[in-house]
């Protein structure tokens, strides 16, 4: 299988370094463009006013080639598929990690792994995002949840990946053995409060660190969160296709009425 992989916590990243080595000794043709540095949080941002540099590294860890760039997690994803790879090496499918910490909830939300991901999605490619939930680079882990993706991958081949649509992954630290089991999930909720540190400067100027603590309020059974706190594996399929589609029979019915929303602009001046 070709597989395309990225990430947003950077080249040097511990997560990645597993992904590619496990990915490679199961005879993956591994292709890697990931940022020069740690982009967590970047969101589905891309760069359009600046350039965006690229650099061909030499092959490691079992990868047939390996670019770094100075975008985005998206832009990645983005000019790998566009603009980088050869018309032989488009992958099968695309993977963003090994993240460092969880993108849970409504966190995936700010999250450039899952960006990666979604980002393939919308170029119609397979994909999937693939978070720890440890903070702590320690490869016993990583090791472990890219085995998981090993395993996992083969069981890809009878699902047809939804339109529009990502799996995301969530792995407690844990090595294999300790491991609960795996868990298809919703999205929970919130997975950190909103507190800033508000400090000053040497210079007698104000600024704020972002300091959210992880939240201990129950989820209920069936979440991402919820699973990996029973010290399950996640996967939860989510989409970017955000209508609300439940709401627009309300909307018709209270801004159209008749079935026409013809009450403000060049269809309501005909009627005056």
């Amino acid at each position: 299988m070709k597989i395309l992989i990225s990430n947003d916590d950077g080249i040097a990243a511990q997560g990645i370094k597993a992904l590619i080595s496990n990915l490679s000794k199961e005879n993956h043709e591994v292709y890697v463009v990931a940022p020069d540095r740690e982009r967590s949080a970047a969101g589905h941002s891309l760069t359009l006013h600046t350039p965006i540099r690229v650099e061909e590294l030499e092959s490691k860890f079992g990868a047939k080639r390996v670019w770094v760039t100075n975008g985005t997690p998206g832009d990645c994803v983005k000019i790998a598929i566009c603009a980088l790879l050869d018309k032989n090496e488009l992958p099968d499918i695309v993977i963003s990690g090994i993240n460092h910490g969880p993108n849970l909830g409504q966190d995936i939300l700010y999250s450039g792994t899952v960006s990666c991901a979604l980002e393939a999605a919308m170029l119609n490619y397979p994909s999937i995002a693939v978070s720890l939930s440890s903070m702590t680079p320690d490869p016993t882990y990583f090791n472990s949840t890219a085995k998981f993706v090993c395993r996992f991958l083969p069981k890809l081949k009878n699902i047809v990946f939804p339109k529009n649509s990502i799996l995301n992954i969530n792995a407690p630290a844990l090595e294999e053995e300790d491991v609960a089991g795996v868990e298809i999930t919703k999205l929970g909720t919130k997975m950190f409060t909103n507190n800033y540190d508000k400090r000053i400067d040497p210079r007698g100027k104000v600024y704020y660190w972002m300091a959210g603590e992880l939240t201990s309020k129950h989820e209920e059974d069936g979440t991402d969160i919820s699973a990996v706190r029973a010290n399950r594996i996640s996967i939860t399929p989510i989409t970017f296709e955000m209508t609300h589609k439940n709401v627009i029979a309300d909307l018709e019915h209270e801004f159209c009425e008749g079935g026409k929303c013809d009450w403000y602009g060049y269809g309501a001046l005909k009627k005056v």
